[in-house]
This record gives structure tokens, sequence and C-alpha cells, in this order.
């Protein structure tokens, strides 16, 4: 995501004087989120309207437009936009031009109207802080609008495909193609903390280069509900770690080393280990170890387990392998966290990858 520049406008002894029925809604909607959020946005005046329904769908790029999911016609979008930038100059509000990003795989920038004009797309994303904020604060507000949102990962409600490899998996991730499984949107080497622990996943999201949330739809409320977050694994252990004085902490990680154990498979282990010896002769052995318990643990729906994986493939251990120098090796994943494109994140770092490969092979 790209900076924004802020502008201030000159401060203005007028008042706002709504004459109609809709500029005193506005005017009611933009003065109740100013006093809570301290910080006016079109989208969050609109929400509070009671406009905006299943704004995740657009987040997510399942509509096309802000406009196909408004409870409202463009035209009366239009107008609204209009009053509040009205308001806004009458109060003397500082100016500012947030980022919309989708919190799907690819993170493009969102649409808000049909005829994609750009006129109208920026006034969309206009923003409006009070003049007597102090720097420091609105540089926190308006740094706070423009962050990337978290990525969501969904729990399927039924049986789907992944676009990439038409397999399927536990997760989906949305990418501009369609769903994708963890292997697919090179997020399988992450791991769930689930929800019930702020403070863990506080502290394992902060310390987690790449991070997702993790949604199921609740059909009784119509709605996501959050389940937990994939991070890094180095991470959660560094949240633990951190928390080691909580007795709950240490049993939930007792807990989660014996479902650890349980799930791994020891003889196609270390099986997958000889033959990633054999590919990669010059590969660490505790490194090679250490991919074939990833990639072979029993329900992550990883590489490894796979009919491919799990019938000791020699081009599905490459491919275990490349995840494992991407993730580990390369600047890959502070790429994606930063809105880079995966195709273009892979671009850049597959240089590094077959570096990494050759040295492992000894040539």
């Amino acid at each position: 995501m790209g900076r924004h520049a802020t502008a201030v406008m000159e401060p203005h002894t007028m008042d706002f004087e709504p004459r109609s029925k809709l500029e005193r809604r506005v005017a009611a909607a933009a003065e109740q989120q100013l006093a809570e959020s301290k910080i006016v946005t079109p989208i969050a005046v609109f929400h509070r309207l009671g406009w905006l329904h299943k704004i995740e769908r657009w987040e997510r790029e399942q509509v096309d437009t802000l406009e196909a999911i408004a409870a409202v016609g463009p035209d009366k979008l239009t107008d609204a936009r209009e009053i509040l930038e009205r308001w806004a100059t009458a109060k003397g509000l500082t100016v500012g031009e947030s980022t919309y990003v989708s919190t799907n795989r690819g993170r493009r920038p969102l649409r808000f109207t049909q005829r994609q004009d750009e006129s109208a797309e920026r006034a969309y994303r206009m923003h409006w802080t009070s003049p007597e904020l102090s720097d420091k604060r609105r540089e926190t507000l308006t740094r706070k609008q423009n962050t990337a949102p978290d990525l969501v990962v969904v729990i399927p409600q039924k049986d789907w495909t992944c676009v990439g490899c038409k397999d399927t998996g536990p997760y989906l991730i949305m990418d501009n193609t369609g769903p994708l499984c963890l292997t697919c949107a090179d997020m399988d080497h992450l791991i769930l903390v689930p929800s019930g622990n702020a403070t863990i996943t506080r502290r394992a999201k902060k310390a987690s280069g790449l991070s997702a949330v993790v949604v199921e739809f609740d059909s009784r409320r119509k709605r996501y509900q959050r389940r937990g977050i994939l991070v890094e694994e180095s991470a959660l252990e560094q949240a633990e770690q951190s928390c080691l004085a909580d007795e709950e902490v240490r049993l939930r990680r007792r807990e989660r080393d014996r479902e650890r154990r349980a799930n791994e498979d020891v003889v196609l282990i270390a099986k997958m280990a000889e033959l990633i010896g054999t590919l990669f002769p010059h590969c660490p052995p505790d490194r090679a170890e250490a991919i074939a318990r990833h990639t072979g643990l029993r329900g992550s729906g990883r590489v490894g387990r796979s009919a491919a994986g799990r019938a000791l493939d020699e081009e599905a251990m490459t491919r275990a392998v490349v995840a494992s120098i991407r993730h580990e090796d390369t600047e890959y994943d502070e790429l994606l966290m930063s809105g880079v494109d995966r195709d273009a994140a892979r671009d850049t770092i597959r240089s590094k990858i077959d570096s990494v490969l050759a040295s492992w092979r000894g040539d």
C-alpha cells in the first residue's frame, strides 16, 4: 500500500445547517462517527446509516463494487457523499485520502462505483479528522485507516475445489481467480491459534511475518464468526515463551505437543527425510527432517499428505523443499504482508530459491 498525502483545510466559522431529511441523517451519523472514532469516512457513515450490508463480501471481492451491496442507489450515495463533504468543510476538518485493498490474497485495490469514474472513486476514499488533534494522534488514526486489512481464511461449509491444484483442504482463501487451498496460496506453513486467549493471539500475530484471520460462517447468526488466526509456528512458540508464567499456557503447549506427536507418521516422515537427503545431499540433516515433519503432518493438507507425497514422489518432495526455502530463507512472507502480489513476490525471490537448491544439490 502506498503512502497518502494529507492536506489541511483552513478552518471555517460557518455552521452546517441541514435543510432536508437526508442532510440531517448524514450530518447526525457523521457527528457520531467523529465523536466515537475521531475519524470520518464515507464508508463508516454509510454503514452507520444502515446502507451497507454484508460489507465483507465487498472486502473479499465477491462483488465487483461497493454499490453492489448498498441498500440505496448510486444517485443517493452520490448525494450523501456531497453532503458529507459540505459538512466536513463547514466543520473545518482536516482531509486526507485512505487506501482500500481487498482481504483476498491478491490485495487488489477495491472498487466503489460501477462507472469507475476516478473523481467518484477518490471521493469514496476521503477521510476527515479534527484539526484540534495532535500531529501524533492524527498520524496514528490515518496509519490505522491505511493499514492493509487482515488476510481472511475461511473454514468451508461444503465441498469445494482449489482453482490451483484442483484438490481441496480444510481451509480456503479467496484469490482473484477463485478459492485457493493453503498450499497453493503459499500459506500451508502456518498453524492455527484458536480464539480464546487474547494475549497469545496478540503476541503471536505481532511476531509472525505472515498471518491470517480464520473465520467460519454461522448459519444461525447469518454471519462469519472468528475462529482464530494462522501464524508461523516460531511466532506461536515465541508468544508462548513470553507467557510461560501462565499455567494455562503451559498446559496448552503440552496439549499441542501431544497432538502434534499423535499426528506425526514417524515411518513416513523418516522416509521423506531420507528421500530429501538423496535429492539434496548437501541439505543439512536437521533441516531435511524438519521439512519432512512439516510437510508430512497428518491432517495438515500439505503436499506431503497428498497421494504423491505419501507415495514419496520426487516432484512432491521437491515442492516441499522449495516451499520451505521460500518461507525460511527469503523475504517472501514480508513481501506478501506489504501488499505485493503473489506472482510478483515469487518472481522477486525465485533466484534466491534457485541458489539454495543448487547449493543443496551440490551443483
